[in-house]
């Protein structure tokens, strides 16, 4: 199994509480650190019969891994979705996702094969997606530390709260009724509904106050920022 004692001692160290991450100062100090942690992992083969905890902590640590070392070649950006005069790109966009450029245990790998083959449809933990993120501020906030197999399953609970419970994220308007979320609890919903009967009642699980959440509460999906997730994110 990889050792995630590297990843987990870099994010320790440029990842602060909010989850955003110094790339400056990681791109001037250490630019190859996440590289030659994973080339030292590369003899190693995929364990074909290891636990569900550690496959979640094992694709989570790599989907945050790949997106920082990607984000680290190109820094400084502004924001992990480029622009032409002012116009989104979206090809450009797509391929973040869809390249297959993250090469171990003797395979190529995608940012969307691991989150939607392997995550999502071979692990189906909902969960998953308040914990890799894309370098954007709308994700999920970067945990400062790694995913572990015998912790995930607490960390994963932990992410779920801090999401559910972080008003930028989530938040109720009890004048009005109306339930505002991120756009994640929108494009993953299908993930959501297959733990729980409709998506308020799927974001009630976790909140700290008790809000009269049912299926028929309306939702008001909020602006995703595509920004990245550095200080003063």
């Amino acid at each position: 199994m990889i050792d995630f004692e590297p990843w987990d001692q870099l994010l320790r160290q440029y990842v602060d509480q909010a989850g955003c991450v110094n790339y400056l100062a990681w791109k001037r100090e250490q630019p190859q650190a996440i590289y030659h942690w994973l080339s030292s992992q590369k003899h190693l083969s995929l364990p074909s019969n290891s636990s569900t905890t550690a496959q979640l902590a094992l694709w989570i640590n790599l989907y945050n891994a790949f997106t920082i070392s990607t984000i680290l070649e190109r820094y400084p950006i502004k924001s992990i979705r480029p622009q032409i005069l002012g116009i989104p790109n979206w090809l450009a966009f797509l391929w973040f996702f869809q390249r297959q450029a993250y090469e171990l245990f003797g395979q190529r790998y995608s940012l969307a094969q691991i989150e939607n083959q392997i995550l999502r449809d071979k692990l189906q933990e909902p969960k998953i997606h308040f914990a890799i993120v894309c370098a954007s501020v709308g994700c999920p906030l970067l945990r400062p530390g790694a995913y572990f197999p015998e912790q995930v399953t607490q960390q994963l609970d932990e992410d779920a709260h801090r999401f559910m419970n972080n008003p930028e994220k989530v938040r109720y308007d009890s004048q009005n009724q109306i339930l505002y979320c991120n756009k994640i609890l929108k494009w993953y919903r299908q993930d959501f509904l297959k733990v729980a009967p409709s998506v308020p009642e799927y974001i009630g699980l976790y909140l700290k106050t008790d809000p009269p959440l049912t299926a028929s509460t309306p939702i008001s999906y909020l602006h995703y920022d595509w920004n990245l997730n550095q200080p003063h994110c």
